[in-house]
């Protein structure tokens, strides 16, 4: 016997529906996920809520931040750069 799902509220639709079965790991996949990345809220009703996250935000880097990147990326392109560093010393071989 089936739990009997509560109304929708607030004009929520379906947009898809399917059924997963978790793993031993209690993993699921989601198909089509237009990000990598999720943070994840379990509710006290059995649901769980997925919200698309990025790693930074574009709004966390300050403006003197971004100035700084864009005056180092036009010195790289005009060639004004330090020597090449030898990392050899850290490659095993």
């Amino acid at each position: 016997m089936t739990k009997a799902r509560p109304k929708q509220h607030r004009g929520l639709t379906v947009v898809e529906q399917y059924d997963v079965a978790a793993d031993a790991k209690k993993r699921i996949n989601l198909r089509n996920a237009k990000t990598k990345y999720f943070h994840v809220k379990a509710l006290s009703n059995g649901a769980y809520v997925l919200e698309p996250r990025v790693l930074v935000s574009p709004a966390a880097i300050s403006a003197r931040s971004l100035r700084t990147l864009d005056k180092s990326v036009a010195n790289l392109k005009k060639g004004v750069a330090s020597a090449p560093i030898d990392l050899s010393a850290f490659i095993k071989a």
